[in-house]
Order: structure tokens, then C-alpha cells, then sequence
């Protein structure tokens, strides 16, 4: 497969007035075309300044990184405006890049009416659930049709079964709209049920500790929820939980 992220020995420093903190050191991974590739790791450990980085929103203090497609970002709390109703959310992007045209607003229409969200298109965030709030912002980063999206905790804010429901359908439409993804979490369960391979960063200094392809033997098309139940899952489950609590963190 055709890598389309490639990061190598990426170190970040932060600098306050104690003096420099680094946060990352010497980070190396891949994202190939087609892939969802999670950043398995402790809160605090610098999960979300890697996805700043390759959002170009931070830059590194040393290290190469390559992005070779459009991103889109998921952040962990949906960003939703109050004041406009869904569909004018949802092509807020379209409005800034100045690309909000009648082949833009046809797709998000299509979007909307595939994934269930048409009828509540006139609505405002407060009157939707938490979890249909992320299907919305989901929607919102795909509508100006990014090659590959980083998604930084979407389900953190949700309560269990609203989470394990969501990540399904986020899943879905991923794999669906033919999207390559780096999803951040500290869950290993929605690690393993959510990816192709995990990365396992270490405590603050991040460094990965070691990467794993997640292969899962599934009857029919595979779900975050469906691979929760098949028999390799603990398997991982147990080796990821070992890793992360290991003495060398």
C-alpha cells in the first residue's frame, strides 16, 4: 500500500518559564492510503500535539514530516455554533475556503440523507443528542472532502453505550466515504475495535513503543462493535494493556 503520511524522529519542545518541556521525542510512524491508524496513549503524553503537527498547526521542533493529502479535523469536543442551525454548521468550511457552490451543497445534502441526519438539517445543536452532535461534526469535516482525518478523542465526551454507538457509525461512514483516518485515544478497547494498526506512545516524553496490526478474524463486515466480541480481541486487549502499564513507560 501507497504510504500518504510518513513521520520520522519528529521531536517537540515547549518552552514557559521553568524552561523547555518536551513533549515529543523522536517519533516515527506511517499511515498508508486506506488505513485508520490509532495513537494509543496516557492523557497527557502528547496524543494531540502530534495531530497539531500534522495539521500544520505546530511545527517541530526537529524531525521530517510528509503528508501527501488534504486533512480534515475532528477535535475532541464537537465545535458546534450555537447560533446556526445543522447544515449552516456543516458548510462553515465551505464558507471560509470560499467553496460553497451547488456541486459543494449537493454532496453535503447527499451525505446527510445517506448517514440519517437530513431530517434534523434545520434544527440547532442543542436541541440533538451528544452523540448525534458528533455524527454532525463529522460531517462537517467531510464536507470540504478531506483525503484524510484526524480525529482527536470524538467519542471522550460521551457516556459508554452513546460512545461504543457513535464510534460505529463513525467507523462506517469512514469506510464508506473511502477515507483514511489517525484517530488519538487513551481506550484500548475503541483502539483495537477502530483500527488497522496501533501505535503505542509512551508517558510524556512520547516515544512509540512499539506498533501492532490488528487483525481480527470477522464474520461479514466488520463493526466497532462486532469486533468487540470476537475471540483475538482480549488477546490484544491483554498485550495493549501490558504494554501501556509496562515498568518502561
Amino acid at each position: 500500500m501507497q504510504s500518504i503520511v510518513e513521520v520520522k524522529n519528529l521531536t517537540k519542545n515547549f518552552y514557559n518559564k521553568e524552561g523547555e518541556i518536551e513533549v515529543l521525542k523522536d517519533i516515527s510512524f506511517s499511515l498508508n492510503e486506506g488505513e485508520i491508524l490509532t495513537l494509543l496513549g496516557p492523557s497527557g503524553s502528547g496524543k494531540s500535539t502530534i495531530l497539531n503537527v500534522l495539521a500544520n498547526l505546530l511545527q517541530p521542533t526537529s524531525g521530517d514530516v510528509r503528508v501527501d493529502k488534504n486533512i480534515g479535523y475532528m477535535f475532541q469536543k464537537d465545535q458546534l455554533l450555537e447560533w446556526r442551525n445543522i447544515i449552516d454548521n456543516i458548510t462553515i468550511g465551505l464558507e471560509i475556503q470560499n467553496k460553497k457552490n451547488e456541486e459543494t451543497i449537493n454532496r453535503i445534502e447527499k451525505l446527510l440523507k445517506t448517514y440519517g441526519l437530513w431530517d434534523f438539517r434545520n434544527m440547532y445543536p442543542k436541541e440533538l443528542s451528544g452523540g448525534m452532535r458528533q455524527r454532525v461534526a463529522l460531517i462537517r469535516t467531510l464536507s470540504v472532502n478531506p483525503d484524510i482525518l484526524l480525529l482527536d478523542e470524538p467519542f471522550s465526551a460521551l457516556d459508554y453505550q452513546t460512545r461504543i454507538l457513535v464510534s460505529d457509525d463513525v467507523y462506517r461512514i469512514i469506510r464508506n466515504e473511502n477515507k483514511s483516518a489517525i484517530l488519538v485515544t487513551h481506550d484500548i478497547s475503541e483502539a483495537i475495535s477502530m483500527s488497522d494498526k496501533v501505535a503505542i506512545l509512551s508517558h510524556r516524553p512520547a516515544t512509540v513503543k512499539n506498533m501492532y496490526d490488528i487483525n481480527l478474524k470477522m464474520a461479514g463486515e466488520k463493526t466497532p462493535l462486532k469486533a468487540r466480541k470476537v475471540p483475538e480481541f482480549q488477546t490484544y486487549f491483554d498485550i495493549l494493556w501490558k504494554e501501556l502499564n509496562s515498568s518502561e513507560n
